[in-house]
């Protein structure tokens, strides 16, 4: 009995258990607080799927052997340009529109890493170092270009005497939400019920066996052998600087996937420093989930999203109902995040636990 449960524990992980055990305990008393628990869980459901492909965006790098993928700042900043011009185009019809922002973004997204993974081939043993400065860098970079960029609509820009792109662009003109309305339904009332946003949930399952069938094919095992055991890998005949490109190329146009998905859900676009910690959040996630710096699956993604999100999404609101005249909402993430970064990197030590 003892050795058994020992075993669980092995498999769960410790830092599962503590957010599992945490997140339950903010459910059972955001009742008595006054705090509606299906309208909780509803948001902790749209959370997880709305963010849920950015977090998709680790496994095929952490596969191909490059690690947590910091850099997926490129991905976003492709989406958001892809968002950016589907909204100047000012197509009418919202599926149509967020079709062709996700086209754009992918085709920016895997050119930018293309040379990503090229850059990285350059610095092995150093990639999560390196990843992190290019996240960062590729973002204060943006800043500069939002300012520049000649776009006309009025979406975009800031109205006459300010020049550049605004720092929040509505998308209730062009495919605001239009994943969340398309089968989504009620239970119990609108306001306090549990709202289930079905195809927001759809497109991010579908996404998932996407990424599932691709990581089962001739080119998605080479790239997981790439990353797994390279020396052997090469010596089959297996190109693994060139796994290494590919696995990064498709991490980053997931990201850019990600981002509009994000976007299409939470309303708005949102420029400039916006998107700065979205990385940390979406490794945060697939390590809560059980992945490592060698090995992530699709079920570690849809376990860590759901528990990262849903203990924000519950946990926040118990806070502020405790402390209303705290501003404890953004501590609160930033240690969650960045604690469970710090515990999982501190286990891994380069295994596969």
């Amino acid at each position: 009995m003892r050795e058994k449960i020992n075993n669980i524990y092995e498999n769960i992980g410790l830092p599962r258990i503590i957010i599992i055990s945490f997140f339950v305990f903010m459910l059972i008393i955001s009742a008595p607080l006054g705090l509606s628990v299906p309208n909780l869980l509803g948001d902790a459901i749209r959370r997880w799927a709305m963010y849920g492909i950015l977090v998709l965006a680790m496994v095929p790098a952490v596969q191909c052997g490059i690690g947590l993928n910091f850099g997926i700042s490129l991905g976003i900043v492709g989406g958001l340009l892809g968002s950016t011009l589907a909204i100047e185009l000012e197509i009418a019809n919202p599926l149509i529109s967020i079709m062709v922002a996700m086209l754009i973004g992918i085709a920016i997204s895997s050119l930018l890493g293309i040379g990503y993974g090229l850059l990285l081939n350059k610095v092995k043993g150093s990639e999560m170092t390196v990843s992190t400065y290019v996240g960062f860098s590729v973002i204060a970079f943006m800043n500069m270009v939002w300012l520049s960029l000649p776009f006309k609509n009025g979406e975009l820009i800031w109205p006459i005497g300010q020049q550049g792109m605004r720092n929040t662009i509505s998308l209730n003109s062009s495919f605001g939400e239009v994943f969340n309305n398309f089968l989504d339904f009620h239970i119990g009332d609108e306001v306090t019920g549990l709202h289930i946003p079905t195809g927001l949930i759809l497109f991010f399952l579908f996404t998932c066996f996407i990424v599932y069938i691709f990581m089962r094919s001739k080119a998605g095992i080479a790239m997981s052998a790439a990353g797994a055991n390279p020396v052997f890998t090469q010596a089959s005949g297996i190109n693994v600087n060139k796994m290494r490109v590919l696995g990064t190329a498709v991490s980053t146009a997931l990201a850019s996937v990600g981002i509009i998905t994000y976007a299409q859900s939470y309303g708005f676009l949102q420029l400039y420093n916006a998107p700065l910690m979205m990385g940390f959040h979406s490794v945060a996630a697939v390590l809560i989930g059980g992945a490592s710096v060698k090995r992530a699956k699709i079920s570690h993604v849809i376990i860590g999203t759901f528990l990262f999100q849903g203990i924000l999404a519950v946990a926040l609101p118990v806070v502020n109902k405790l402390m209303p005249e705290g501003n404890l909402s953004d501590v609160i993430r930033i240690i969650i995040s960045n604690g469970i970064i710090l515990y999982a990197l501190s286990k891994t030590k380069g295994g596969n636990r």
